[in-house]
């Protein structure tokens, strides 16, 4: 979809459809409204006062104007509240409309002035939630249907109209920003989404690749002899029952001079998690193609850093590996040998992200990163506990802990703390092994975090346990069906705040 900006009547906008806002408990339209209302002969406030228009939260009103003026529609989009208004409900809300304008064949919309003039936040994030809204909200995944009679008519352009030409060209810098978030997002939804027959590790790899050159990215992918020969044993352990030749992929983004690590972001890529030995139920089990979404999100975010040209050095690291059963497979009971020389007993091979992620973490701290952020969907127990709402955060450095639920609540994806007491880490205690890939006991989630803090170090550094929230099984604000894209725009508002402060 084409989003620009421009200054001038809206009324005069020949358009399919002009999107007004109104807020819950008015009376009456506002005065960037009035012009629109008298246009329509007063339609507009006299259903405000029959309450048919009540401006309840994401409320889609579609009005005929019956060519009165240039635009087919008027559509008033309820916003709640005002006093409850945020950047997510704007996000959220236009990605409603947005929806439901593309179900009534609608190619092109204006958005008028009152959209972007809301309440006690800025015109510049307006405009960047309504654009992250509309291109997150209409996102579809159709790649694989071959019957095209159902395929959704699409809305083409989608122009903004504010008053004053003097804030064009800032709004069109809001505009950038938030096709980049939201594009990055949509790319790691598509990778999510496609089949673990077309995301096979080396698959991954090659997006990798694609996307490097396009965006000038240094590329470095480890086959599975170089892993071998940096001691990457936990990694190999969980792909040797695949006949799928694992990768790890190294993706280098160079904003400032100088070759410290300022992050490290490293992603879970289990491109298909089968459980193993320790085999999962088959209810459900071709969801577990989703299983590297915390590998595509970084390798998304990557994209989103280079085109915002952050001043910043960033090394993302994604260990992309099939997690199968076959007779060379790994079994529980035996011992592996991580990077760092640490050894693990394996008590379930269901527990395959945290040793995938504990050689990715050794590699991260070889290179002296200054932070590491890591994101996987690691454990079932993360989602029981906090839904799909939200995602699990752990960590051992509340500064970099902040700052992330920060970034996280600015994107509207909803960070929750989870807590690291040391008593959770006896869980992790193994008889015959350093440590073991899965505790007994209850608080899974946290003993999982627990084993990955021990390759993490002493190096700052946040993990994310995405399992709840990087799916969804049904249309919820800006997501629909399938995979979400999360934390893709909450890694860049991190990289761009901690960038802004340098």
């Amino acid at each position: 979809m084409n989003i620009d900006i421009m200054a001038g009547d809206i009324t005069q906008q020949k358009t399919d459809a002009i999107i007004i806002s109104f807020f819950e408990g008015k009376k009456a339209p506002d005065r960037d409204v009035v012009i629109i209302d008298k246009a329509l002969r007063g339609v507009i406030s006299r259903l405000i006062k029959n309450g048919q228009i009540n401006g309840k939260l994401d409320e889609v009103n579609i009005i005929h104007s019956l060519g009165e003026i240039s635009a087919d529609h008027v559509v008033v989009v309820g916003m709640g509240k005002k006093k409850e208004l945020t950047i997510d409900r704007i996000r959220g809300a236009f990605a409603v409309v947005c929806r439901q304008l593309r179900k009534q064949r609608v190619n092109n919309i204006a958005i008028a002035t009152n959209c972007v003039r809301t309440n006690h936040i800025s015109p510049t994030d307006s405009v960047q939630a309504m654009t992250e809204g509309a291109l997150l909200g209409l996102y579809s995944f159709r790649k694989h249907i071959t019957e095209k009679k159902d395929k959704p008519i699409e809305i083409k352009n989608m122009t903004i109209v504010i008053d004053n030409k003097a804030d064009v060209h800032r709004l069109e810098n809001s505009i950038g920003r938030g096709k980049i978030l939201a594009e990055a997002a949509i790319l790691a939804r598509d990778m999510v989404n496609e089949p673990a027959n077309y995301m096979t590790p080396t698959d991954m790899a090659e997006v990798a690749t694609r996307l490097a050159t396009e965006h000038n990215l240094e590329l470095t992918i480890l086959d599975e002899e170089e892993m071998r020969k940096l001691g990457m044993g936990a990694l190999l352990g969980v792909a040797q029952g695949s006949c799928q030749e694992p990768k790890f992929i190294i993706l280098d983004y160079k904003g400032r001079n100088g070759d410290e690590v300022d992050i490290s972001l490293v992603g879970k890529g289990i491109t298909f998690d089968s459980g193993g030995i320790s085999i999962k139920p088959s209810n459900k089990m071709e969801e577990m193609k989703t299983d590297m979404a915390g590998g595509a999100a970084i390798i998304a975010a990557m994209v989103a850093i280079a085109r915002l040209n952050l001043k910043i050095n960033i090394t993302a690291i994604v260990p992309a590996v099939e997690n199968l059963p076959g007779g060379t497979a790994l079994k529980p009971g035996d011992v592996l040998v991580a990077m760092t020389g640490k050894t693990i007993e394996i008590i379930s091979t269901d527990a395959e992200g945290r040793l995938i992620l504990a050689d990715a973490l050794g590699y991260a701290n070889k290179l002296k990163a200054k932070r590491i952020i890591d994101v996987a969907t690691l454990t079932g127990a993360c989602q029981v506990a906090l839904g799909s709402v939200c995602t699990g955060v752990f960590g051992n450095n509340q500064q970099l802990l902040d700052a992330l639920i920060s970034a996280g609540n600015k994107a509207g994806e909803y960070m929750w703390q989870m807590p690291m007491y040391d008593e959770y880490k006896e869980q992790n205690e193994s008889d015959i092994a350093d440590i073991k890939n899965a505790a007994r006991g209850g608080a899974g989630a946290i003993t999982a975090a627990q084993f990955l803090a021990e390759f993490a170090g002493s190096t700052p550094w946040v993990h994310l346990d995405i399992a709840g929230t990087s799916i969804v099984d049904k249309e919820r604000k800006y997501y629909t069906k399938g995979a979400t894209g999360v934390p893709v725009r909450t890694i860049v508002n991190l990289v761009m705040a901690i960038s802004s402060r340098r």
